[in-house]
């Protein structure tokens, strides 16, 4: 029960956050639930504007009847909780539609952490214990048909706008309910965004564009929150509108602005294991789909061969992501993968099935500071010694300028793909270079890979 304590706030500054917040909001939920009892299935049927007002009246009523000491602007706080708790997704709601938040991490209902713009800061947004973390994570699965439980105690969901929620209870989590919610953008970044963003230069943007317009296979390859996602989908742009691009994920996060898209998700097998559908399933199923091209969100698995095959074998232009910390890391992270998943060849004929069906790795990863950059591009040459050759085409290197800000530049030795599915880019790349070095009287010149 709350005392009338004798306490004055002269502003609603840092009360959102306070314990005495978090008391009176518990108090008035318990008011405001025995209320609704007394309508039961009436308010079902209010919408979100009705159950604002009824919640603004009987907070309001609430406090005067308990004498609490607080002002207007935190009672309006309260109420606006309460209506967030009562129609919608609680403390989680204005994290949900910051268009700025990426990530949203609670390690227990006092720990809360959200990544913005790349770089991860704890918030001051709390609830009220570990069962409001749950009622607010279970509402979220409700429409799922999702199940988390002591005998489900992990799930891992995709949500309506095509975010991810992972959640993993007790006794799993130690320290109380482990909630992680990665966003994803509605309007999905095109290559002239990241252009602009600084992700990569002109030259960069030039090589994929060719790349994937001659339906070269490229993976992509990074670590955790890196934009490897991201960067997937920007490369999308690229494909031919005439194309047949078939997608599989374990869970659906690609958004690929392409006429002819195919999505297949994985499916998790029941409590007895029935009912299970593997991303590897689907890789196969996808091949008697006729596409054009196989995308495949993440390769973690035994479906790594699958998709080497497909590559093999007519699909190219195929693309996928991976994680790795560098594109040698990368081939062996395949390698290993193949290795688990039962590869029955030699250790050569594995590797020469990798170089034959990999041209180009895209490494992306996020700086200290936070922003995503193509840290290099790296062309898969073939095999050399029962090793797999490649050239890295670029390599991104910070430097600082004369002002003392650090930017940006991607590094090329001039090396020229090597794949002959490129043979015109090479020759536009030469005749630009060619053009760049020639005499030019009005004090003009080219620019070694820009864009046209």
């Amino acid at each position: 029960m709350i005392m009338s304590a004798a306490v004055e706030f002269s502003d609603g500054n840092g009360f959102g956050s306070s314990d005495r917040f978090q008391e009176i909001k518990g108090a008035a939920y318990e008011h405001l639930l025995s209320r609704i009892e007394e309508l039961g299935a009436e308010f079902g049927r209010w919408t979100r504007e009705a159950i604002q007002e009824f919640v603004g009246i009987e907070v309001a009523g609430f406090v005067r009847q308990r004498r609490l000491p607080i002002n207007q602007e935190e009672i309006r706080a309260i109420a606006s909780a309460l209506t967030k708790e009562l129609a919608g997704l609680g403390p989680l709601e204005d994290l949900l539609s910051d268009p700025a938040v990426e990530d949203i991490l609670i390690n227990g209902f006092n720990n809360v952490f959200v990544s913005r713009r790349g770089v991860l800061q704890r918030e001051e947004l709390r609830f009220t214990d570990n069962q409001h973390v749950l009622r607010i994570v279970r509402r979220i699965l409700a429409p799922l048909g999702r199940r988390l439980d002591e005998s489900a105690p992990m799930v891992d969901a995709r949500l309506p706008d095509g975010g991810r929620l992972n959640v993993v209870i007790e006794p799993l989590a130690v320290d109380g309910p482990m909630v992680s919610i990665r966003k994803f953008r509605q309007d999905p970044l095109k290559p002239n965004d990241l252009l602009t963003l600084g992700t990569f230069d002109e030259s960069v943007f030039a090589l994929l564009n060719a790349a994937v317009r001659s339906r070269c296979n490229i993976l992509v390859s990074g670590g955790t929150s890196s934009g490897k996602t991201s960067l997937l989908n920007a490369l999308a742009f690229f494909i031919p509108e005439t194309e047949r691009v078939v997608t599989v994920e374990d869970t659906a996060e690609l958004s690929l602005n392409h006429p002819h898209v195919v999505r297949l998700e994985s499916r998790q097998g029941g409590f007895d294991g029935t009912g299970l559908v593997s991303i590897r399933d689907l890789i196969r199923n996808s091949l008697r789909m006729r596409p054009d091209r196989v995308v495949v969100g993440e390769v973690r698995g035994a479906e790594v061969l699958d998709m080497l095959q497909a590559m093999n074998t007519g699909h190219e232009g195929s693309m996928g992501t991976i994680h790795a910390n560098s594109p040698r890391e990368c081939l062996y992270r395949i390698e290993m993968l193949a290795g688990f998943a039962g590869f029955q060849g030699s250790e050569d004929s594995l590797r020469r099935q990798i170089s034959s069906a990999i041209d180009f790795i895209v490494q992306i990863g996020r700086l200290p500071n936070g922003k995503r950059r193509v840290l290099s591009v790296t062309e898969v040459t073939g095999m050399g010694d029962g090793v797999i050759a490649t050239q890295e085409l670029f390599k991104h290197e910070s430097f600082a300028t004369p002002d003392g800000d650090e930017s940006d530049r991607w590094a090329s030795l001039g090396i020229q793909p090597h794949t002959p599915k490129l043979a015109k880019y090479r020759e536009q790349v030469r005749a630009e270079r060619d053009a760049a070095e020639a005499p030019d009287d009005s004090g003009g010149g080219g620019f070694w890979g820009r864009r046209r």
